[in-house]
């Protein structure tokens, strides 16, 4: 494992490490069903013995809102009772009044905890791009706004004795999912096979390698010793293809062409290492996983408010809606382990 600068000092200066890997998920095109794998995934995580951390940095808070029943959510974002959303942990640093606050993790079931996202997360663009160039010149505050999301994930995940950090992002190339991305060990990319998908490899790649380039030329101008950064690794870990056809064995004729690409395209712009022959999709072992979208199940869940693989007979997983369920939990199963592996993540349970 490639691990990040995970050493945390808080305010009494006392030092605390811990070694939990961030992976980010991110695509700069939306629509490719991302945020549904993310809650997935954690659910398998949790589910295979692993104290997951789900962390919602997407302003629009889809995952919070998969994870949060209605009440809760209108007790974080409308009432205002409990400001535990990721927002007001940015809060006493964003108004310039002190660092960032405590974080408070929502406690979805023994294994499962998420970091609550915020629609005035937003808010903080404008910051994040106005403090960016001034980290060039040595600017302690700069380094410190920069560094918030890392610094909150880092301390919530010390708070839970996480075991892992999986992070949701929004489709786009701002400040937001700039200051995000630094935080994370690993970026895993959700594609579905369209021309869109494609165009979002050839705007993700350099830009990656330019943000790293970026952050590392920031590092060296961190002039408080005792704030810890993160060092913006990045690495890219693979693709994951979400299949909008209904056989994955027998792809959509208009689907072909894109799938044929995507290995060639993940080399060149994702990994800058373009390969003369490039391996199909269905033997790439930069695919981490072809997933389908199970359409069909998709509203099942959300009224059960639990992942599909959850589902039971009472829920209304009868008959073919009940072998597919048991496929589901196979791929995401395969999916966690893989990923698990490959970066290196001590293994739990293997049911």
């Amino acid at each position: 494992m490639s691990p990040s600068y995970y050493t945390f000092f808080n305010d009494e200066d006392n030092i605390q490490s811990t070694n939990v890997p961030i992976i980010a998920f991110f695509n700069n095109k939306g629509g490719v069903g991302k945020t549904s794998l993310v809650y997935h995934l954690a659910w398998m995580y949790a589910d295979l013995g692993y104290n997951v951390l789900a962390a919602d940095l997407d302003p629009q808070a889809n995952l919070t809102s998969a994870f949060l029943d209605e009440e809760r959510l209108v007790q974080l974002w409308v009432e205002g009772q409990e400001k535990h959303t990721i927002y007001n942990f940015l809060r006493p640093l964003i108004r310039g009044i002190g660092d960032i606050a405590p974080p408070v993790v929502e406690q979805v079931d023994d294994m499962l905890g998420v970091l609550a996202g915020d629609l005035e997360l937003s808010k903080f663009e404008d910051q994040l791009s106005e403090v960016w160039p001034k980290c060039m010149d040595g600017d302690e505050r700069a380094f410190r706004v920069m560094s918030a999301f890392w610094r909150i994930l880092v301390k919530a995940a010390e708070q839970e004795k996480a075991d892992l950090i999986l992070m949701d992002l929004g489709p786009n190339l701002g400040a937001i999912n700039r200051a995000a991305l630094i935080s994370a060990d690993y970026v895993v990319i959700p594609l579905a096979p369209d021309l869109f998908s494609l165009q979002g490899l050839r705007n993700l790649g350099p830009t990656l390698r330019d943000w790293r380039k970026r952050w590392n030329d920031r590092l060296k101008r961190n002039p408080a010793k005792a704030l810890a950064l993160p060092r913006g690794t990045m690495k890219p870990e693979g693709y994951i293809l979400l299949q909008h056809s209904v056989r994955l064995d027998r792809p959509v004729k208009a689907y072909e062409r894109w799938i044929a690409r995507i290995p060639d395209v993940y080399r060149q712009q994702i990994l800058d290492k373009p390969t003369p022959n490039s391996p199909s999709v269905y033997n790439d072992p930069h695919c981490l996983a072809l997933i389908k979208h199970y359409r069909g199940l998709m509203p099942m869940a959300q009224e059960a408010r639990k992942p599909i693989f959850h589902l039971k007979p009472a829920d209304g997983a009868i008959g073919s809606h009940y072998n597919a369920v048991q496929q589901v939990y196979r791929d995401f199963h395969k999916l966690a382990q893989e990923l698990a592996q490959r970066i290196g993540l001590n293994s739990h349970s293997t049911t």
